[in-house]
């Protein structure tokens, strides 16, 4: 649209409010913590009248060096941030109904028992349900697991559907999951609905239930019943099934608007297509986990709908805004910038959270501030579910100045009018050959043999010369489900900045790949998250050094006298009053930062230490990290615990073992500190150089006092186990023994 020679764009970009406070703070920080090396340099060889701590000093400098690189990486992601802001009511009266563009959505699921049937189609209704024209929309399923009773569950959807739909249209319905829909309803007055709202709200909710009770009883007897199965030809795909590693190509196309009786709802209107795919699998054949579904998906959606936008979904992420596709065109329809955008990012935000985020869930910073600074050079990482692709991005296309799509070419896609030939027909395209001597994994799809198949194929889409965009609007357009136990938290963390690190020393490197293409200030923001499994050295020596020469009266920082005392105080507080401020102004809590803080040192002691033991494992042929899916199902035990803000421990793992041992030593030390203190007659002279040791070790104290919680004072089942309280004393008592015997 042009008014006067005027072009009028379909979404804007702001800066963020207070960067130059924040560069002049950095810059700040940053020489004090030049002036921290230098007391590390010029002191590096101890006190002449102690024990020569050289050693000691020598690893937290190199512990300061590597906290320093880190943090200069945080800063990048703080240095540009930037927000969007799109004009739906400019694209509605550019392109008409007409003109908009098809879309593909893919909902991927591996495991029924671990993901729930229930949870996976409210996920797919959702998502059935946006506020587009439903004949441009095409849902796919995805099961790894070849499960039969997800594929009823979807049968029973698609019937479900039928009444869904039109009642989201007639009433305006936010959520459009069912399930959350109910909730939300259940939580607030219906008083005020219209009668007649009323009316349908109560038949709609009975019918779900019917269906609810039927899918959930298929789950409990562990399959299909017979007379479903034998009345039903498409179950006769599961024939020759043998396992869920072992069977053919199912490809079942259950809604389609070539099925003149079978793809309307019960107002007349064409239906979205909705599709179930389980790739074919063989033993002797790797397939890829996500990676390889995802490909497959995207193989088998050109063949039906063919669509150039393509949205992926967890299961476990259902749509909390109807609008999202029509925000989401906004960017890729843009006439000046559009056509550089390989992808949309939204933000994965949770519905399960506490009031103040015990486990750090939200990713609070990561979500509010982080990924608007990749944002701000051109590059919010891909993280795998809730983002909107362009199809040719994805697909290995390179962008170049001349790239501009067609999007009435969109819907000129040929349509088989037999689905069953059309079904025959997709399916080689997900056989466990169809790969082979392909590019399909290296370039071309989601890029596999990483553990963060998604954020290396995020990075190779952007090597191409392509652009991404971060979109965080104040109603969130996907909502989950997420960990409600700590030892979740630190496996799939684990995973996480394995797998990261895995990037670091691969061909894709934000270190030296497409060099001239990604800027620096984007490899920044790459490699802070690459380091997170490294930064778990550093944290180990902070935690544990110099709480040990705690017990020697030994210091290794300045004592408060000192005029290098100063920086040390500046950077300490300096850093914890901004990043308290940080998260109070994006919508946290006060006790909500000390939870996330206390994640961070959780997870840099366990999940980052055992991701670099494994990487290195990994590197002499000694390991190979399995992919792990966080389950999304509850006991009502922990459940009640979650919701009262109470750690779960429970299980027997090295996670908690370190944690405890780890939270235990600091314990004595500081105990023993305080003894030495109060019944030495120089006890205090003998200290006043060491406030800053017996600060820190008090604070590691403090922030674990959950676990001291889980070691001594619970009786419930979510305490640490006995096995890990026996180890994790013997262990720290030795440390300390060992320690005061032969240093």
């Amino acid at each position: 649209m042009k008014k006067s020679g005027e072009y009028f764009s379909l979404f804007e970009t702001s800066r963020g409010r207070g960067w130059f406070i924040h560069r002049v703070f950095s810059i700040s920080m940053f020489v004090a913590i030049c002036f921290i090396w230098f007391f590390r340099l010029s002191h590096i060889k101890g006190h002449q009248q102690y024990q020569n701590p050289y050693w000691a000093c020598l690893a937290l400098f190199g512990a300061e060096i590597w906290f320093t690189f880190s943090w200069l990486f945080s800063q990048a992601l703080r240095w540009n941030l930037v927000f969007r802001k799109n004009f739906k009511t400019r694209l509605s009266q550019r392109y008409e109904e007409k003109s908009l563009p098809k879309v593909d959505i893919f909902v991927c699921t591996a495991d029924p028992d671990i993901e729930p049937p229930i949870m996976v189609i409210n996920t797919v209704l959702s998502v059935m349900s946006y506020d587009y024209p439903p004949d441009k929309i095409s849902v796919y399923l995805s099961d790894d697991a070849a499960s039969d009773i997800t594929f009823y569950a979807l049968l029973e959807a698609s019937t479900f559907a039928k009444h869904w739909l039109p009642f989201c249209k007639k009433f305006k319905v936010e959520p459009t999951s069912p399930a959350a829909y109910f909730n939300t309803l259940h939580h607030s007055t219906t008083s005020s609905l219209h009668p007649n709202h009323a009316k349908h709200l109560e038949l709609i909710k009975k019918l779900y239930e019917d269906m609810k009770r039927r899918i959930e009883d298929a789950a409990k007897l562990g399959g299909v019943p017979k007379e479903i199965r034998s009345n039903n030809h498409r179950f006769s795909e599961w024939d020759s099934y043998s396992s869920r590693r072992d069977h053919d190509t199912i490809l079942q196309i259950l809604l389609h608007k070539n099925d003149k009786h079978n793809s309307k709802d019960v107002d007349g209107f064409v239906m979205p297509t909705l599709v179930y795919l389980a790739r074919e699998k063989r033993p002797q054949y790797h397939h890829n986990f996500k990676a390889g579904a995802m490909n497959a998906l995207i193989r088998v959606s050109s063949n039906i709908s063919n669509a150039k936008v393509i949205l992926n979904v967890d299961c476990d992420m259902y749509s909390n805004n109807s609008q999202s596709v029509r925000d989401i065109l906004c960017f890729f329809m843009d006439d000046e910038r559009g056509h550089e955008i390989a992808y949309v990012q939204y933000p994965q935000s949770f519905e399960n959270l506490t009031k103040n985020d015990l486990y750090g869930n939200a990713l609070l910073i990561p979500s509010e501030v982080e990924l608007h600074g990749a944002d701000g050079y051109g590059g919010p990482l891909y993280i795998g579910t809730c983002c909107f692709h362009r199809r040719d991005a994805l697909c290995g296309k390179k962008y170049d100045g001349g790239y501009r799509n067609d999007w009435k070419s969109d819907n000129d896609h040929a349509i088989e009018s037999n689905l069953h030939e059309l079904e025959e027909k997709s399916k080689a395209l997900a056989s466990c050959t169809y790969e082979e001597n392909t590019q399909w994994g290296k370039k071309m799809g989601l890029r596999y043999g990483c553990l963060v198949e998604d954020v290396i194929t995020g990075f190779a889409v952007q090597s191409e010369g392509w652009k991404s965009l971060y979109y965080n609007p104040m109603r969130k357009g996907f909502l989950g489900v997420a960990p409600t136990t700590l030892l979740q938290i630190l496996v799939q963390h684990k995973r996480w900045s394995e797998g990261h690190l895995q990037i670091l020393f691969s061909n894709y490197s934000p270190l030296w790949h497409a060099p001239g293409i990604i800027n620096m200030g984007l490899r920044m923001c790459y490699l802070h998250c690459n380091m997170w499994a490294t930064t778990s050295l550093p944290i180990l020596c902070y935690s544990i050094i110099p709480s040990l020469y705690l017990l020697k009266a030994i210091p290794l920082f300045p004592k408060i006298s000192s005029p290098w005392f100063i920086p040390f105080a500046y950077v300490i507080v300096g850093e914890s009053i901004y990043c308290l401020l940080e998260f109070l102004i994006f919508g946290g809590t006060i006790k909500g930062w000390w939870n996330d803080l206390r994640m961070w040192l959780y997870k840099g002691t366990s999940s980052y230490l055992f991701a670099c033991i494994d990487n290195i494992f990994k590197f002499f042929g000694l390991s190979d990290s399995p992919f792990t899916i966080t389950t999304k199902i509850m006991d009502e035990d922990i459940s009640q615990r979650y919701e009262n803000e109470v750690m779960e421990f429970g299980a027997s793992s090295p996670f908690f073992t370190i944690l405890a041992t780890l939270a235990l030593f600091n314990l004595l030390c500081l105990l023993s500190t305080l003894k030495d203190l109060v019944f030495s007659e120089d006890g205090v002279r003998a200290y006043e150089e060491m406030v800053l040791q017996i600060l820190l070790c008090g604070f590691l104290v403090f922030i674990n006092f959950p676990i001291y919680q889980g070691l001594f004072l619970r009786k419930d089942k979510g305490k640490l186990p006995t096995s890990v309280v026996i180890k994790s004393i013997v262990l720290a008592l030795s440390a300390c023994i060992l320690f005061k015997i032969f240093i």
